[in-house]
């Protein structure tokens, strides 16, 4: 494929959110580039409070920049022109090409100005196949939402302008994955039909054999090919992008936890003792995958919590990044984990607050971006006032702390004056509470140890980290996995062929198409 001019492309669509369209792209990618592809992924348009800062400083969903690392190569805000950052239930910030150019409501956003956004996310989608052999695009939700077709940039908006074929992906977990698959096709128009090359099924449990029938028979009805079984494995995914969604609460152990290590088997402790984290399940939660690299330590089992009494037996409590600080403060206090936080500082025992959560643990916040709150008083516990200013922090910032080198990347518009206590990072640490702006800082292999055995012993745990553990490596790993998928389940040559040539010509038209 290499030496073509303008790079091909395939569109990964799905049935419904959460159907696979994420790990399918990132497995896409990986086995491409294993093959010598250069390949670059593209979402135009990602709904997700997790996010994160490529080199030159813009702000992009983590599933994209996670596709970047499955592809080899370096995340850019052409990957993911369009970033929306739910505030409510309502509204969205904007974030454009990187930069956050303002808050607007759904109504707003869906009744004009995503469809004057499609002229920029052509632009981002021509220049990266004039840079790469393939791109491999991922929908969002379902092409089929047929209240949402006229102002489309995601789906078949850009795989019509860009004459990309689609493979849609169904989540047969779920059940009804063929009527899934006729129902997602018949509900498109003819033009949109014409470039739905075929489906791929994904999360199967059992005898393949069993279901060909009824790929037979889905082919003879649709006239369209089924490209592969992906059959299903636990703690296999990369970070969520769907931030509204808080990973539900109860039982200790990663299966609480949505993604890939997150969903893996907790590997038994170094040292005589387990640490048990619990994170603060706060509305608007952001990044919370800040704490994959502490469940990727042997020993370390993590929750997230929404009441006080869950954090009695926790050896450390991380309060997370969140879109709302001032309404993860009022949540916080409601629920009870306030008080249970400031008791917790007292008794000395371990608190990490993590961006809005650092904040939060402050003295003081004045926020008249974000929240619109004015003057309202945080936890008191680490010598900080936080005001919220217009500009957002955007920053891949490099340190040290504990003795170790640390990396991080910063995505806040509260400004922090720290007044006092220990430094740490960006932030301070007083007694057994730190705060940071920096995400991502865990994943640095010698700091996380070192601030495990500070927690540790401050827990009164016998708790040892694993000397050789490797965050980027079991990232590696879980890449491969899923680039394993794709080459061993799915008809690499089709998609090959399909990425390269377009779709197959003379699709039949399934009525009754689109309203």
């Amino acid at each position: 494929m290499s030496g073509s001019k303008r790079g091909g492309g395939l569109l990964v669509a799905g049935t419904t959110s959460d159907a696979g369209k994420s790990v399918v792209t990132a497995g896409i990618c990986r086995w491409l580039s294993r093959q010598g592809v250069k390949v670059a992924p593209f979402k135009a348009q990602n709904m997700s409070l997790n996010s994160f800062v490529t080199r030159e400083g813009a702000e992009i969903g983590r599933a994209q920049a996670m596709q970047a690392q499955a592809a080899r190569v370096e995340p850019t805000a052409l990957m993911n022109p369009v970033l929306l950052k739910p505030g409510s239930d309502r509204s969205s910030q904007v974030v454009l090409l990187g930069k956050p150019v303002g808050e607007m409501s759904a109504r707003g956003y869906h009744g004009g100005r995503q469809e004057r956004l499609l002229g920029v996310v052509t632009d981002c989608l021509e220049e990266l196949r004039g840079t790469y052999d393939a791109v491999i695009c991922e929908g969002a939700g379902s092409p089929a939402e047929i209240n949402l077709r006229r102002t489309d940039i995601v789906n078949m908006g850009i795989a019509r302008v860009a004459r990309f074929p689609v493979v849609v992906v169904g989540d047969i977990d779920r059940g009804g994955v063929f009527a899934s698959f006729f129902g997602t096709t018949a509900l498109l128009s003819p033009e949109d039909q014409s470039l739905i090359a075929g489906y791929l099924v994904n999360k199967f449990r059992g005898d393949v054999s069993l279901l060909e029938p009824g790929m037979e028979m889905l082919r003879g009805l649709t006239g369209r090919a089924t490209y592969g079984v992906l059959p299903y494995r636990h703690g296999l995914g990369i970070d969520e992008e769907d931030g509204m969604g808080v990973p539900p609460a109860g039982g200790w152990g990663r299966a609480s936890l949505r993604g890939a290590v997150r969903e893996s088997v907790v590997a038994p402790p170094i040292g005589e003792d387990v640490l048990r984290v619990a994170v603060c399940a706060v509305p608007l939660m952001s990044n919370f995958t800040d704490v994959d690299a502490l469940a990727a330590e042997p020993g370390v089992v993590v929750r997230f919590v929404e009441r006080a009494e869950e954090l009695a037996d926790a050896d450390l409590v991380v309060v997370p990044g969140t879109r709302g600080t001032v309404r993860a403060l009022e949540w916080l206090r409601r629920r009870g984990l306030a008080d249970a936080l400031v008791r917790r500082a007292a008794e000395g025992r371990p608190v990490l607050g993590i961006c809005g959560g650092f904040q939060a643990l402050g003295e003081h916040i004045e926020d008249e971006v974000e929240s619109k709150a004015g003057a309202v008083a945080g936890l008191g516990l680490l010598p900080v006032r936080v005001r919220f200013a217009a500009e957002k922090t955007l920053a891949r910032p490099v340190g040290s702390a504990l003795g170790e080198p640390v990396e991080g990347y910063e995505i806040h518009h509260g400004v922090a004056e720290v007044l006092g206590g220990e430094p740490f990072l960006d932030g301070c640490r007083v007694g057994e509470v730190w705060g940071t702006h920096w995400h991502g800082s865990l994943e640095s292999d010698g700091f996380r140890r070192a601030f495990l055995r500070e927690v540790a012993a401050a827990a009164g745990r016998r708790f040892v980290p694993s000397p050789d553990t490797s965050f980027a490596a079991l990232r590696e790993e879980q890449l491969d996995l899923l680039g394993d998928l794709i080459e061993e389940h799915a008809d690499t040559g089709a998609l090959l062929g399909l990425i390269e040539s377009g779709a197959p010509a003379g699709l039949p038209f399934l009525p009754p198409g689109a309203p």
